[in-house]
C-alpha cells in the first residue's frame, strides 16, 4: 500500500486494526470528532501541537488562506477551516485519505474547503505566488521530500503570511538557503517530531 503524502508525526498512535478520529479542537466545529483511516504511515497532529500552533496563529483565522500541502487526516486544514479561513486547500495524493478527507468534508458541508486528490509538489509548483497567509508544511518523515517541498512553499506565502513545518529534525535556517529572509518565530518538540512556525523578516 503506498504511504500517504502528509502528517506522519512519530510518536502518535494509529490503534491499527481499531476505529479512531482526531477532533477539531476549536473554532465553529470545536470538539467535532473526524474519523481517520488506519493507514501506514497516517500519524495526525497531535492535539496539543495543534492546539499550540493555533494559539501562536491567534485562535482565528478570519478571512485567510490556506494550504495544506501534505493533508493525510486533515488535522490542520479542517483546524484552520474551523476557525474561520476563508479558503482551505488541502492536498492529498493517497486515494484512499483523499476519500477520507472528501467524506468529512461532507459531513460538514463547509464552504471554504477543497480537496486535491494529487501530487503535493506538482500542485505547488502549478500555484501563484503569494496565495496563502498560512502554508501547513508536513512532509513524511521517512522521505527527502523537505528540502523541495520548502522551495516550492515558500514563494507561495503572502509577504506577512506564516509558514508551518513539521519535521523529525529542528529546522536549521543558516543551513537552508531557501530560508534565507525568514525567521522561526515559535518552535516546539512533542516526542519526536520538531514543529516550527516561520515568518518573513521585516525588511527595513
Amino acid at each position: 500500500m503506498p504511504r500517504s503524502s502528509a502528517s506522519r508525526t512519530p510518536g502518535a498512535s494509529s490503534s491499527r486494526g481499531k476505529p479512531h478520529a482526531i477532533r477539531i479542537i476549536g473554532g465553529d466545529w470545536k470538539r467535532t470528532p473526524l474519523p481517520v483511516l488506519d493507514l501506514d504511515g497516517l500519524r495526525p497532529t497531535p492535539d496539543r501541537v495543534r492546539e499550540t500552533l493555533f494559539n501562536w496563529l491567534g485562535q482565528r483565522l478570519d478571512g485567510q488562506r490556506c494550504l495544506d500541502l501534505f493533508a493525510g487526516s486533515g488535522a490542520l486544514g479542517f483546524e484552520a477551516a474551523s476557525r474561520g479561513a476563508a479558503r482551505v486547500l488541502m492536498v492529498e495524493r493517497n486515494a484512499r485519505a483523499a476519500g477520507q478527507l472528501r467524506a468529512n468534508q461532507a459531513r460538514l458541508t463547509p464552504n471554504n474547503i477543497e480537496i486535491a486528490e494529487a501530487d503535493a509538489l506538482r500542485l505547488a509548483a502549478s500555484l501563484a505566488p503569494g496565495s496563502f497567509e498560512v502554508v501547513f508544511l508536513d512532509p513524511p518523515f521517512d522521505s527527502d521530500l523537505l528540502g523541495r517541498a520548502l522551495e516550492l512553499a515558500v514563494p507561495l506565502v503572502s509577504p506577512e503570511g506564516f509558514l508551518y513545518v513539521e519535521s523529525a529534525e529542528a529546522l536549521d535556517i543558516a543551513q537552508t538557503p531557501v530560508l534565507a529572509g525568514w525567521s522561526i518565530i515559535r518552535q516546539g518538540k512533542a516526542g519526536a517530531v520538531h514543529y516550527h512556525l516561520l515568518q518573513r523578516e521585516n525588511e527595513e
